[in-house]
Protein backbone atom coordinates (compact mmCIF):
# COMPACT_ATOMS: atom_id res chain seq x y z
CA UNK A 1 0.00 0.00 0.00
CA UNK A 2 3.03 2.26 0.46
CA UNK A 3 3.61 2.34 -3.29
CA UNK A 4 0.00 3.30 -4.04
CA UNK A 5 0.08 6.08 -1.41
CA UNK A 6 3.23 7.52 -2.98
CA UNK A 7 1.66 7.30 -6.41
CA UNK A 8 -1.49 9.00 -5.11
CA UNK A 9 0.57 11.90 -3.78
CA UNK A 10 2.53 12.19 -7.01
CA UNK A 11 -0.49 12.85 -9.23
CA UNK A 12 -2.20 15.27 -6.82
CA UNK A 13 -0.23 18.07 -8.47
CA UNK A 14 -1.58 17.30 -11.93
CA UNK A 15 -3.50 20.13 -13.54
CA UNK A 16 -6.52 17.92 -14.04
CA UNK A 17 -6.98 17.63 -10.27
CA UNK A 18 -6.49 21.27 -9.27
CA UNK A 19 -10.06 22.28 -9.98
CA UNK A 20 -11.66 19.32 -8.18
CA UNK A 21 -13.57 19.58 -4.91
CA UNK A 22 -12.30 17.90 -1.79
CA UNK A 23 -14.95 15.18 -2.11
CA UNK A 24 -13.95 14.41 -5.67
CA UNK A 25 -10.27 14.39 -4.73
CA UNK A 26 -10.98 12.00 -1.87
CA UNK A 27 -12.96 9.73 -4.19
CA UNK A 28 -10.06 9.66 -6.67
CA UNK A 29 -7.47 8.89 -4.00
CA UNK A 30 -9.64 6.18 -2.51
CA UNK A 31 -10.36 4.66 -5.93
CA UNK A 32 -6.72 4.77 -6.93
CA UNK A 33 -5.57 3.07 -3.73
CA UNK A 34 -8.25 0.41 -4.20
CA UNK A 35 -7.30 0.01 -7.87
CA UNK A 36 -3.63 -0.50 -6.95
CA UNK A 37 -4.58 -3.08 -4.33
CA UNK A 38 -6.94 -4.98 -6.64
CA UNK A 39 -4.33 -4.93 -9.43
CA UNK A 40 -1.74 -6.41 -7.09
CA UNK A 41 -4.16 -9.07 -5.90
CA UNK A 42 -5.31 -9.93 -9.40
CA UNK A 43 -1.80 -10.35 -10.82
CA UNK A 44 -0.31 -12.13 -7.82
CA UNK A 45 -3.01 -14.77 -7.31
CA UNK A 46 -2.78 -17.26 -10.16
CA UNK A 47 -6.22 -18.29 -11.46
CA UNK A 48 -7.99 -16.17 -8.82
CA UNK A 49 -10.38 -13.97 -10.78
CA UNK A 50 -12.68 -13.16 -7.86
CA UNK A 51 -11.48 -9.53 -7.74
CA UNK A 52 -12.78 -8.86 -11.25
CA UNK A 53 -15.94 -6.90 -10.31
CA UNK A 54 -14.08 -4.62 -7.86
CA UNK A 55 -11.25 -4.14 -10.36
CA UNK A 56 -13.62 -3.05 -13.14
CA UNK A 57 -15.47 -0.67 -10.79
CA UNK A 58 -12.20 1.03 -9.77
CA UNK A 59 -11.13 1.41 -13.40
CA UNK A 60 -14.47 3.05 -14.27
CA UNK A 61 -14.24 5.37 -11.28
CA UNK A 62 -10.81 6.62 -12.33
CA UNK A 63 -11.74 6.86 -16.02
CA UNK A 64 -14.68 9.04 -15.02
CA UNK A 65 -12.15 11.63 -13.83
CA UNK A 66 -10.07 11.41 -17.02
CA UNK A 67 -7.34 9.21 -15.53
CA UNK A 68 -7.41 6.54 -18.22
CA UNK A 69 -3.69 6.80 -19.03
CA UNK A 70 -2.74 6.66 -15.34
CA UNK A 71 -4.69 3.42 -14.93
CA UNK A 72 -3.12 1.90 -18.03
CA UNK A 73 0.46 2.89 -17.16
CA UNK A 74 0.21 1.65 -13.57
CA UNK A 75 -1.27 -1.67 -14.64
CA UNK A 76 1.47 -2.24 -17.23
CA UNK A 77 4.18 -1.35 -14.70
CA UNK A 78 2.86 -3.84 -12.15
CA UNK A 79 2.38 -6.40 -14.92
CA UNK A 80 6.04 -6.06 -15.91
CA UNK A 81 7.25 -6.35 -12.31
CA UNK A 82 5.08 -9.42 -11.74
CA UNK A 83 6.24 -11.12 -14.92
CA UNK A 84 9.87 -10.45 -14.06
CA UNK A 85 9.34 -11.96 -10.61
CA UNK A 86 6.92 -14.83 -11.31
CA UNK A 87 7.74 -15.51 -14.94
CA UNK A 88 11.29 -14.69 -16.04
CA UNK A 89 13.12 -15.33 -12.75
CA UNK A 90 11.46 -18.70 -12.21
CA UNK A 91 12.01 -19.64 -15.83
CA UNK A 92 15.76 -19.01 -15.74
CA UNK A 93 16.14 -20.78 -12.40
CA UNK A 94 15.27 -24.07 -14.14
CA UNK A 95 18.49 -23.81 -16.16
CA UNK A 96 20.90 -22.63 -13.44
CA UNK A 97 22.30 -26.16 -12.85
CA UNK A 98 23.54 -26.14 -16.47
CA UNK A 99 25.37 -22.81 -16.40
CA UNK A 100 28.69 -24.63 -16.87
CA UNK A 101 27.89 -25.19 -20.57
CA UNK A 102 28.01 -21.46 -21.37
CA UNK A 103 31.51 -21.71 -22.83
CA UNK A 104 30.61 -24.46 -25.30
CA UNK A 105 29.62 -23.81 -28.89
CA UNK A 106 26.53 -25.17 -30.58
CA UNK A 107 28.36 -28.08 -32.23
CA UNK A 108 29.66 -29.51 -28.96
CA UNK A 109 27.77 -32.35 -27.34
CA UNK A 110 26.70 -31.85 -23.74
CA UNK A 111 27.41 -34.38 -21.04
CA UNK A 112 23.85 -34.12 -19.77
CA UNK A 113 21.24 -36.81 -19.39
CA UNK A 114 18.94 -36.47 -22.40
CA UNK A 115 15.66 -37.19 -20.61
CA UNK A 116 16.59 -34.87 -17.78
CA UNK A 117 17.23 -31.78 -19.90
CA UNK A 118 14.21 -32.47 -22.11
CA UNK A 119 12.04 -32.65 -19.01
CA UNK A 120 13.53 -29.44 -17.62
CA UNK A 121 13.00 -27.52 -20.87
CA UNK A 122 9.42 -28.71 -21.29
CA UNK A 123 8.56 -28.00 -17.64
CA UNK A 124 10.09 -24.52 -17.73
CA UNK A 125 8.27 -23.58 -20.95
CA UNK A 126 4.97 -24.99 -19.71
CA UNK A 127 5.24 -23.06 -16.44
CA UNK A 128 6.06 -19.70 -18.00
CA UNK A 129 3.44 -20.26 -20.72
CA UNK A 130 0.76 -20.71 -18.03
CA UNK A 131 1.96 -17.62 -16.17
CA UNK A 132 1.91 -15.58 -19.36
CA UNK A 133 -1.52 -16.92 -20.27
CA UNK A 134 -2.94 -15.87 -16.91
CA UNK A 135 -1.44 -12.39 -17.19
CA UNK A 136 -2.96 -12.05 -20.66
CA UNK A 137 -6.37 -12.85 -19.11
CA UNK A 138 -5.82 -10.08 -16.58
CA UNK A 139 -4.80 -7.69 -19.35
CA UNK A 140 -7.99 -8.52 -21.24
CA UNK A 141 -9.94 -7.62 -18.08
CA UNK A 142 -8.46 -4.15 -18.26
CA UNK A 143 -9.29 -3.95 -21.97
CA UNK A 144 -12.84 -5.10 -21.23
CA UNK A 145 -13.17 -2.48 -18.47
CA UNK A 146 -12.05 0.29 -20.85
CA UNK A 147 -14.39 -0.92 -23.60
CA UNK A 148 -17.31 -1.22 -21.20
CA UNK A 149 -16.78 2.31 -19.90
CA UNK A 150 -16.48 3.69 -23.40
CA UNK A 151 -19.71 2.04 -24.57
CA UNK A 152 -21.91 2.31 -21.48
CA UNK A 153 -20.80 5.63 -20.03
CA UNK A 154 -19.57 7.59 -23.03
CA UNK A 155 -21.75 5.87 -25.62
CA UNK A 156 -18.74 5.69 -27.93
CA UNK A 157 -18.22 2.51 -29.95
CA UNK A 158 -15.49 3.79 -32.25
CA UNK A 159 -11.98 2.32 -32.31
CA UNK A 160 -12.70 -0.27 -29.62
CA UNK A 161 -9.95 -2.52 -31.01
CA UNK A 162 -7.29 0.18 -30.85
CA UNK A 163 -6.86 -0.12 -27.07
CA UNK A 164 -6.81 -3.92 -27.24
CA UNK A 165 -4.14 -3.94 -29.97
CA UNK A 166 -2.00 -1.40 -28.14
CA UNK A 167 -2.08 -3.23 -24.80
CA UNK A 168 -1.50 -6.72 -26.21
CA UNK A 169 1.39 -5.47 -28.33
CA UNK A 170 2.82 -3.60 -25.36
CA UNK A 171 2.57 -6.70 -23.17
CA UNK A 172 4.31 -8.88 -25.77
CA UNK A 173 7.08 -6.29 -25.92
CA UNK A 174 7.35 -6.39 -22.10
CA UNK A 175 7.66 -10.19 -22.08
CA UNK A 176 10.31 -10.21 -24.80
CA UNK A 177 12.35 -7.35 -23.35
CA UNK A 178 12.36 -8.75 -19.80
CA UNK A 179 13.48 -12.18 -20.97
CA UNK A 180 16.12 -10.87 -23.38
CA UNK A 181 17.48 -8.52 -20.71
CA UNK A 182 17.98 -11.44 -18.31
CA UNK A 183 18.97 -14.08 -20.91
CA UNK A 184 21.81 -16.30 -19.59
CA UNK A 185 24.58 -17.27 -22.01
CA UNK A 186 24.02 -21.00 -21.58
CA UNK A 187 20.37 -20.94 -22.73
CA UNK A 188 21.32 -20.70 -26.41
CA UNK A 189 23.62 -23.71 -26.02
CA UNK A 190 20.86 -25.71 -24.34
CA UNK A 191 18.42 -24.84 -27.14
CA UNK A 192 20.89 -25.89 -29.84
CA UNK A 193 21.55 -29.12 -27.96
CA UNK A 194 17.82 -29.84 -27.59
CA UNK A 195 17.08 -29.48 -31.32
CA UNK A 196 20.25 -31.34 -32.28
CA UNK A 197 19.40 -34.38 -30.14
CA UNK A 198 15.68 -34.50 -30.97
CA UNK A 199 16.26 -34.06 -34.70
CA UNK A 200 18.98 -36.72 -34.64
CA UNK A 201 16.47 -39.08 -33.07
CA UNK A 202 13.79 -38.16 -35.61
CA UNK A 203 16.27 -38.44 -38.48
CA UNK A 204 17.33 -41.92 -37.37
CA UNK A 205 13.72 -43.09 -37.31
CA UNK A 206 12.86 -41.56 -40.67
CA UNK A 207 16.09 -42.86 -42.20
CA UNK A 208 15.17 -46.36 -41.05
CA UNK A 209 11.80 -45.99 -42.75
CA UNK A 210 13.49 -44.94 -45.97
CA UNK A 211 15.98 -47.80 -45.84
CA UNK A 212 13.24 -50.34 -45.07
CA UNK A 213 11.25 -49.12 -48.04
CA UNK A 214 14.28 -49.25 -50.33
CA UNK A 215 15.31 -52.74 -49.17
CA UNK A 216 11.83 -54.07 -49.90
CA UNK A 217 12.08 -52.86 -53.49
CA UNK A 218 15.75 -53.44 -54.30
CA UNK A 219 16.06 -57.20 -53.70
CA UNK A 220 17.14 -58.90 -56.90
CA UNK A 221 17.48 -55.68 -58.94
CA UNK A 222 20.50 -54.74 -60.99
CA UNK A 223 22.33 -51.43 -60.62
CA UNK A 224 20.22 -49.65 -63.23
CA UNK A 225 16.99 -50.71 -61.53
CA UNK A 226 18.35 -49.58 -58.17
CA UNK A 227 19.08 -46.18 -59.64
CA UNK A 228 15.47 -45.95 -60.76
CA UNK A 229 14.27 -46.76 -57.25
CA UNK A 230 16.47 -43.95 -55.92
CA UNK A 231 14.61 -41.52 -58.16
CA UNK A 232 11.28 -42.97 -57.10
CA UNK A 233 12.02 -42.51 -53.42
CA UNK A 234 12.42 -38.79 -54.00
CA UNK A 235 8.86 -38.67 -55.32
CA UNK A 236 7.16 -40.42 -52.46
CA UNK A 237 4.36 -38.65 -50.65
CA UNK A 238 5.37 -36.66 -47.58
CA UNK A 239 2.62 -38.11 -45.40
CA UNK A 240 3.24 -41.72 -46.49
CA UNK A 241 4.07 -44.10 -43.63
CA UNK A 242 5.50 -47.58 -43.99
CA UNK A 243 4.74 -48.56 -40.45
CA UNK A 244 1.78 -47.10 -38.53
CA UNK A 245 3.25 -47.38 -35.06
CA UNK A 246 6.54 -45.85 -36.18
CA UNK A 247 4.68 -43.08 -37.97
CA UNK A 248 2.69 -42.36 -34.81
CA UNK A 249 5.87 -42.06 -32.77
CA UNK A 250 7.37 -39.72 -35.34
CA UNK A 251 4.25 -37.54 -35.26
CA UNK A 252 4.43 -37.34 -31.47
CA UNK A 253 8.06 -36.25 -31.63
CA UNK A 254 7.32 -33.63 -34.31
CA UNK A 255 4.40 -32.31 -32.25
CA UNK A 256 6.63 -32.16 -29.17
CA UNK A 257 9.23 -30.13 -31.09
CA UNK A 258 6.48 -27.94 -32.55
CA UNK A 259 5.10 -27.22 -29.10
CA UNK A 260 8.53 -26.10 -27.92
CA UNK A 261 8.88 -23.82 -30.95
CA UNK A 262 5.39 -22.34 -30.34
CA UNK A 263 6.21 -21.59 -26.70
CA UNK A 264 9.55 -20.03 -27.67
CA UNK A 265 7.78 -17.87 -30.26
CA UNK A 266 5.28 -16.63 -27.70
CA UNK A 267 8.19 -15.54 -25.48
CA UNK A 268 9.86 -13.56 -28.26
CA UNK A 269 12.50 -16.19 -29.07
CA UNK A 270 11.36 -16.78 -32.67
CA UNK A 271 14.71 -16.13 -34.36
CA UNK A 272 16.62 -17.99 -31.64
CA UNK A 273 14.44 -21.08 -32.08
CA UNK A 274 14.68 -20.99 -35.88
CA UNK A 275 18.44 -20.60 -35.70
CA UNK A 276 18.66 -23.57 -33.32
CA UNK A 277 16.67 -26.06 -35.38
CA UNK A 278 18.13 -24.78 -38.67
CA UNK A 279 21.66 -25.40 -37.35
CA UNK A 280 20.64 -28.90 -36.27
CA UNK A 281 19.19 -29.66 -39.72
CA UNK A 282 22.29 -28.44 -41.55
CA UNK A 283 24.55 -30.48 -39.25
CA UNK A 284 22.49 -33.59 -40.05
CA UNK A 285 22.66 -32.83 -43.77
CA UNK A 286 26.41 -32.33 -43.67
CA UNK A 287 26.86 -35.65 -41.89
CA UNK A 288 24.63 -37.35 -44.48
CA UNK A 289 26.65 -35.92 -47.39
CA UNK A 290 29.89 -37.15 -45.85
CA UNK A 291 28.34 -40.56 -45.20
CA UNK A 292 26.92 -40.98 -48.72
CA UNK A 293 29.87 -39.51 -50.65
CA UNK A 294 32.81 -40.74 -48.57
CA UNK A 295 35.73 -41.88 -50.73
CA UNK A 296 33.57 -43.18 -53.56
CA UNK A 297 34.26 -41.17 -56.73
CA UNK A 298 32.82 -43.69 -59.18
CA UNK A 299 29.08 -43.06 -58.77
CA UNK A 300 26.86 -40.00 -58.56
CA UNK A 301 25.46 -39.25 -55.12
CA UNK A 302 23.45 -36.09 -55.84
CA UNK A 303 20.17 -37.93 -56.48
CA UNK A 304 20.59 -39.99 -53.33
CA UNK A 305 21.23 -36.85 -51.27
CA UNK A 306 18.23 -35.09 -52.79
CA UNK A 307 16.04 -38.10 -52.04
CA UNK A 308 17.16 -38.02 -48.41
CA UNK A 309 16.46 -34.28 -48.19
CA UNK A 310 12.91 -34.85 -49.40
CA UNK A 311 12.32 -37.89 -47.22
CA UNK A 312 13.78 -36.65 -43.93
CA UNK A 313 14.37 -32.90 -43.26
CA UNK A 314 11.66 -31.67 -45.66
CA UNK A 315 9.18 -34.14 -44.25
CA UNK A 316 9.94 -32.84 -40.76
CA UNK A 317 9.79 -29.19 -41.85
CA UNK A 318 6.46 -29.71 -43.61
CA UNK A 319 4.97 -31.27 -40.48
CA UNK A 320 6.45 -28.51 -38.30
CA UNK A 321 5.13 -25.69 -40.51
CA UNK A 322 1.67 -27.29 -40.53
CA UNK A 323 1.76 -27.57 -36.73
CA UNK A 324 2.83 -23.93 -36.40
CA UNK A 325 0.19 -22.77 -38.88
CA UNK A 326 2.80 -21.48 -41.34
CA UNK A 327 1.84 -23.75 -44.23
CA UNK A 328 0.01 -21.21 -46.41
CA UNK A 329 0.27 -22.25 -50.07
CA UNK A 330 2.73 -20.33 -52.17
CA UNK A 331 1.89 -18.67 -55.49
CA UNK A 332 2.71 -20.40 -58.76
CA UNK A 333 5.66 -18.07 -59.25
CA UNK A 334 7.33 -19.44 -56.13
CA UNK A 335 6.86 -23.04 -57.24
CA UNK A 336 9.00 -22.32 -60.30
CA UNK A 337 12.11 -21.60 -58.25
CA UNK A 338 15.12 -23.37 -59.69
CA UNK A 339 16.76 -26.13 -57.71
CA UNK A 340 20.59 -26.17 -57.75
CA UNK A 341 20.48 -29.98 -58.01
CA UNK A 342 18.09 -30.14 -60.97
CA UNK A 343 18.46 -29.30 -64.66
CA UNK A 344 14.73 -28.54 -64.84
CA UNK A 345 12.68 -26.12 -62.71
CA UNK A 346 12.21 -27.53 -59.25
CA UNK A 347 9.15 -29.70 -58.71
CA UNK A 348 8.90 -28.14 -55.27
CA UNK A 349 8.20 -30.82 -52.72
CA UNK A 350 6.95 -34.11 -54.16
CA UNK A 351 3.84 -35.40 -52.46
CA UNK A 352 2.65 -31.97 -51.31
CA UNK A 353 -0.01 -30.45 -53.52
CA UNK A 354 0.54 -26.82 -52.51
CA UNK A 355 3.76 -26.41 -50.52
CA UNK A 356 4.20 -23.16 -48.68
CA UNK A 357 6.72 -20.66 -49.94
CA UNK A 358 8.67 -21.24 -46.74
CA UNK A 359 8.95 -24.96 -47.48
CA UNK A 360 10.04 -24.31 -51.06
CA UNK A 361 12.76 -21.97 -49.86
CA UNK A 362 13.85 -24.50 -47.25
CA UNK A 363 14.19 -27.08 -50.03
CA UNK A 364 16.42 -24.79 -52.08
CA UNK A 365 18.52 -23.83 -49.06
CA UNK A 366 19.09 -27.48 -48.16
CA UNK A 367 19.95 -28.47 -51.72
CA UNK A 368 22.35 -25.57 -52.13
CA UNK A 369 24.04 -26.42 -48.83
CA UNK A 370 24.33 -30.07 -49.89
CA UNK A 371 25.85 -29.03 -53.23
CA UNK A 372 28.34 -26.74 -51.49
CA UNK A 373 29.25 -29.36 -48.89
CA UNK A 374 29.80 -32.03 -51.54
CA UNK A 375 31.95 -29.62 -53.54
CA UNK A 376 34.16 -28.87 -50.53
CA UNK A 377 34.43 -32.56 -49.74
CA UNK A 378 35.47 -33.47 -53.28
CA UNK A 379 38.02 -30.64 -53.46
CA UNK A 380 39.60 -31.66 -50.16
CA UNK A 381 39.79 -35.31 -51.28
CA UNK A 382 41.37 -34.34 -54.61
CA UNK A 383 43.88 -32.18 -52.79
CA UNK A 384 44.80 -35.15 -50.56
CA UNK A 385 45.30 -37.33 -53.67
CA UNK A 386 47.57 -34.71 -55.25
CA UNK A 387 49.61 -34.27 -52.06
CA UNK A 388 49.96 -38.01 -51.51
CA UNK A 389 50.80 -38.78 -55.15
CA UNK A 390 54.44 -40.05 -55.34
CA UNK A 391 56.94 -37.69 -56.84
CA UNK A 392 58.50 -38.74 -60.16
Amino acid sequence: MEESTTSSSSFCNLGILQSLSDDSLYEILHSYDAFCASTQTLLSALDDLSARADFVARVHSLCKHGLHSLVRDHFLRVLEETFERNGASRFWRHFEPYSNVAGLNKNDDLEIDKDEILSVLHSALEEIYLEKGYQEKCLLMLVHAFELYKKQVLGDTRDLDAERNYLTTKYQWIVSSVLMATLPRHFRVILHWYFKRTLEELSTRMDEELQDHESQNKDGMDLDEKGKICNKVGEMEVDECYNESRCSENSKLVNSIGKVVLHLRSLGFTSMAEDAYASAIFLLLKAKVYDVAGDDFRSSVLQSIQSWIQAVPLKFLHALLVYLGDSVSCESSSSGLKSPLASQPSSCCPGIESPSEGLVRWKLRLEYFAYETLQDLRISKLFEIIVDYPER
